[in-house]
């Protein structure tokens, strides 16, 4: 199907619009992101190129009481971050860390470092969002 859903239920396509649109829903719901954003505020935007529709281009959106994920740049971009499709896929499985992907240069970061520094707690939170949607996430 062409949001990235499958007619059989097999999981939904990575990056995809069903994707993206599952892991808004899943943001907006959250409690722990909620109360983070009254602390934190920070718009990062990720781009991933090379994917099999081309590049795409999602963010996520904290600050003044809300949390939003979505299609498109961060408005206001704090930081910018920029991977090819295997870099993407190989973090979000967990084939590779994070952290070796910006050391080795695989992930490009541009924009306000401290300020994402100063919202690791919303990466936390983020991430415990990315596992439970991972479980019904496919990567071709």
């Amino acid at each position: 199907m062409e949001d990235g859903t499958m007619s059989d239920d097999t999981g939904i396509r990575y990056l995809s619009l069903a994707w993206i649109r599952e892991l808004s829903r899943e943001v907006s719901e959250s409690e722990t992101l909620r109360e983070l954003s009254d602390e934190h505020t920070i718009g990062v935007t990720q781009v991933v190129t090379d994917g099999p529709e081309g590049d795409i281009t999602y963010h996520l959106q904290v600050g003044d009481g809300m949390a939003a994920f979505g299609a498109g740049p961060a408005d206001p971009e704090n930081v910018k971050m920029q991977q090819d499709w295997a870099t993407a896929v190989a973090v979000a499985t967990g084939v590779m860390n994070a952290q070796e992907a910006f050391i080795t240069g695989k992930i490009l970061l541009v924009g306000d470092k401290p300020a994402l520094i100063r919202a690791q707690p919303v990466f936390g939170a983020l991430d415990s969002i990315f596992a439970t949607v991972r479980e019904r996430t496919r990567y071709e």
